[in-house]
């Protein structure tokens, strides 16, 4: 089981074992969508119940896990202020990145990170032309209908994917936006041959986006470009395909050792 393995790789490496099962928890139940009960963690992890009340009562004590009315369990407080931290150092350290993207394909780049079942944007270096895209830093959306979203689902298995798409739908956003997770699994298998994702004016009309994913076993992170379709065209598209994937490569290593 999850707990069980990770618990065995801390010992092996000089770990904890305890912490290793306190991580497990508090990433079983962002995986469940937020919240869980104590005998869906038990079977989940396959830790016996007496060692879950402990875990999670540590865990709610730190408020890292609240109590909610039903006597489930929910991800607490906590977890908030570090996330801001940690969406805070990503974001200065790509600008450097994102500012050499937007040098030489001259349209908005951002860095986008996967928050639970929800996009976040971490990073934005805008476009120098008058008429450009602009993205909230920290607002949480649909993954589906992005092209960064695209990139960041295509690292996880189908059952994954759907598991999101089931929990958060695939509103439609305009007319080309992809409703079905059938379909759209098919778009990830693309995806994920060729190492770069689209978005053809699925979020927004007239606007079209790139993004590949950045490659890293800790981060989920995608680096994107968008810009009016009027400027995006099939010559800058294929531009931009090796700058993202140089991109994301310094990424994944400034990140790795920072």
């Amino acid at each position: 089981m999850a707990a069980e393995r990770s618990g065995t790789a801390a010992k092996s490496a000089g770990g904890v074992q305890s912490v290793g099962r306190a991580l497990d928890i508090l990433e079983l139940i962002d995986a469940a969508g937020g919240r869980m009960a104590l005998v869906e963690m038990s079977a989940a992890s396959g830790l016996p119940m007496p060692t879950i009340h402990r875990l999670v009562r540590t865990l709610v004590d730190r408020s890292y896990l609240r109590q909610l009315p039903d006597r489930r369990y929910a991800l607490g407080s906590r977890l908030i202020p570090l996330g801001n931290s940690a969406r805070d150092v990503f974001g200065s350290q790509s600008s450097a990145a994102l500012a050499s993207v937007v040098d030489q394909l001259g349209e908005t780049a951002n860095l986008a990170a996967l928050d639970g079942d929800m996009l976040v944007y971490v990073g934005q270096a805008p476009s120098p032309h008058a008429m450009r895209m602009f993205t909230q830093l920290g607002e949480h959306v649909h993954p589906h209908c992005r092209a960064a979203g695209k990139a960041l689902l295509s690292q996880l298995s189908d059952d994954q994917v759907r598991g999101i798409l089931g929990r958060v739908g695939m509103p439609s956003m305009t007319s080309t936006t992809i409703t079905d997770p059938d379909a759209f699994v098919a778009e990830l298998a693309t995806v994920r041959a060729e190492g770069i994702a689209h978005d053809r004016s699925e979020m927004e009309d007239g606007v079209v986006c790139l993004a590949a994913p950045v490659p890293s076993a800790t981060t989920q992170l995608a680096v994107s470009i968008s810009g009016p379709v009027s400027r995006m065209t099939d010559d800058l598209q294929r531009r931009a395909i090796p700058v993202l994937r140089s991109v994301a490569g310094r990424l994944a290593t400034d990140l790795a050792s920072a």
